[in-house]
């Protein structure tokens, strides 16, 4: 895709000449003395929140991850760091006075001192096929590997190198010239030698958010850091090559099978390419009107729900922080109002690019990329289907059905396949509980020990007590978008012990409510559980389920339990607070099991 526009188009020939910084710098004072107050302000206000010291970083902490499980050990001072040094550089920006430079240096000083800029949870390069790789407990500096948070520290010096260069200066040349040093060391120099990184697509083809997110960061730190225009085309190709992979393994339809949670780093870092390449050729490469990319980006407007919830399959957060500033830039690029208005639903403050894993450039892109004014409009109904990812979104009478066929083989996976997500009235009814603080079961065999991430824990059935299984064989059949909904084959998803040999399962809207249908064959006789995830405590009374909004009669041969589930992870908690409720219906053993459930409004 890129490529093949570059076998016709080099970029040699494309980039006349080296790239202008493209936010102000410090020295601009009408450019930061126009920031609009009430951003200015939650900057200044970000930087005083920010006023605790550079927190040490031990081989203890890095070392967390290998003996306890835990991230957060070494993530938490790792991005403290990052954010008050983006902190402390806004504040010279912002006010044109030097109270915070020494902050800026000490930052640079801080980060530059690191043995190496990846986390703790990434210290490892898998190749596919080969066995499982030990942990390294350290890093090795001598050996520099790129991982997302390396290329964006990368990302974020090169910028507040070049933001404050005269200040900078004014203190000791030798910091820039340091920056520039480590940044060539440890990124652009292995970017453009190494091929063994997984990411690359080299070695691997099963790619992720990884790429896009790495490379995006890569070619901002390049288009600052190289002065020379071959070393910059040669960057910028290899680049654009790496990321033609990545697309490759996306489908036609745009979908990621991420998760909109993921679309920042995914679709969002994909838009982050295509501008800087757009800009750096002074409008030569452009690749707005590909169908494919255009549904990668335009994918969160297929997965808006409302009230800033999002359809959260796989490790996905139901109300995710999306970047609204690279949506409005989206639907301005594509010429899609739809995306811009609900880019503007979610530009929000500009400190908040920094409250998971600081991200400068959006951050800057939110500062100087005005907010057109709002203009409201009414969107259409969702009536969705992308075929290849097999999500399918329909709404009517105020019900919003979002279902999903699939496989569980999946990016981010959840062992979920022909799961469904119920809203009514813009609020969560049925639900998938989505996702988890990560830890170092999370991204290994221990995945499916998690609540989260088992199919006992999503809108499913448990033949014989059997739940569904990972890989990617272990999949949908006949899928078929209905008018109302989705009809598909699930025996596929379960081990051949389950004794499955048949579960056709259709999920429909019909008029005032929502119809789930499934029939169940099986090779000996079993019980058959239906599991409901629900976001409000069922009641039962006379065979009737009672939970928030809906209400549903139930089978007399169903026995029915009920689980509350305490939301006691953080990261679920964000989404969910208190509770979640698992309704548990179970039929008699049987060899064939045909049901029919109807949720309709309380």
């Amino acid at each position: 895709m890129l490529g093949t526009f570059l076998d016709t188009h080099p970029f040699a020939a494309m980039l006349e000449k080296l790239p202008a910084f493209p936010y102000p710098v410090m020295s601009d004072r009408a450019a930061w003395e126009a920031v609009d107050a009430a951003d200015r302000a939650d900057l200044l206000a970000l930087y005083e929140s920010c006023r605790e010291p550079y927190p040490m970083l031990t081989a203890t902490q890095f070392l967390g991850f290998v003996r306890s499980g835990s991230r957060k050990v070494y993530e938490t001072p790792y991005f403290y760091r990052r954010r008050k040094l983006i902190a402390s550089a806004l504040h010279c920006c912002l006010t044109g006075t030097t109270q915070a430079l020494d902050d800026v240096v000490d930052g640079l000083w801080c980060i530059l001192e690191e043995s190496s800029w990846v986390i703790s949870a990434h210290n490892i390069n898998p190749i596919p096929g080969s066995p499982a790789p030990a942990q390294k407990p350290l890093p090795d500096p001598e050996a520099p590997y790129i991982d997302l948070f390396a290329a964006q520290t990368g990302m974020v010096l090169a910028h507040i190198s070049a933001m404050l260069g005269d200040a900078l200066d004014g203190v000791a040349p030798i910091l820039r010239h340091r920056v520039s040093a480590e940044l060539r060391k440890r990124l652009l120099e292995p970017f453009m030698s190494r091929d063994d990184y997984w990411w690359m697509g080299f070695l691997r083809k099963d790619l992720c958010n990884w790429t896009p997110w790495i490379v995006s960061n890569i070619l901002f730190t390049a288009a600052i850091e190289l002065r020379d225009k071959r070393l910059l085309s040669d960057l910028c190709d290899r680049a654009c090559r790496m990321l033609d992979r990545w697309i490759a393994v996306l489908p036609e339809d745009g979908g990621l099978d991420e998760g909109t949670g993921y679309f920042n780093m995914a679709g969002g870092s994909l838009l982050d390419c295509l501008q800087l390449l757009e800009r750096i050729t002074d409008g030569r490469m452009q690749l707005w009107e590909d169908q494919k990319l255009r549904n990668i980006l335009t994918f969160p407007l297929v997965t808006r729900l409302e009230g800033g919830w999002f359809i959260n399959f796989a490790d996905c957060d139901a109300r995710p922080q999306l970047c609204g500033e690279r949506l409005q830039l989206a639907g301005e690029k594509l010429g899609i109002p739809a995306l811009v208005q609900l880019g503007l639903e979610h530009r929000g403050m500009p400190s908040g690019q920094l409250s998971d894993v600081p991200h400068l450039t959006r951050l800057l892109d939110r500062l100087f990329h005005p907010a057109p004014a709002p203009a409201a409009q009414a969107l259409p109904p969702r009536d969705h289907w992308l075929p290849q990812l097999e999500l399918r979104v329909y709404q009517q009478d105020g019900f919003i059905l979002c279902a999903k066929g699939g496989h569980n083989g999946e990016a981010h996976n959840h062992n979920d396949v022909g799961s469904f997500i119920l809203f009514v009235d813009g609020e969560p009814q049925v639900v998938d509980a989505g996702n988890m603080v990560y830890t170092a079961k999370t991204f290994s065999d221990e995945r499916y020990t998690l609540m989260n991430t088992r199919s006992a824990y999503h809108n499913l059935p448990m033949p014989g007590g059997c739940e569904q299984q990972p890989g990617t064989h272990r999949r949908a059949a006949h899928v078929q978008r209905l008018p109302d909904g989705l009809s598909l084959e699930l025996a596929q998803a379960y081990a051949p012990e389950a004794g499955v040999t048949a579960l056709g399962r259709s999920l429909r809207l019909t008029e005032g409510g929502f119809a789930l249908q499934d029939e169940i064959r099986l090779e000996r006789a079993e019980p058959v559980t239906w599991v409901f995830m629900l976001r409000h405590e069922p009641v039962v009374e006379a065979g009737v389920v009672t939970t928030g909004k809906l209400r549903m009669a139930a089978d007399s041969d169903l026995s029915c339990r009920v689980e509350e589930i305490p939301v006691t992870d953080p990261r679920m908690a964000a989404n969910y607070p208190g509770s979640l409720w698992r309704l548990l219906l179970t039929a008699p053993a049987a060899k064939h099991h045909h049901r029919s459930f109807r949720l309709e409004r309380a």
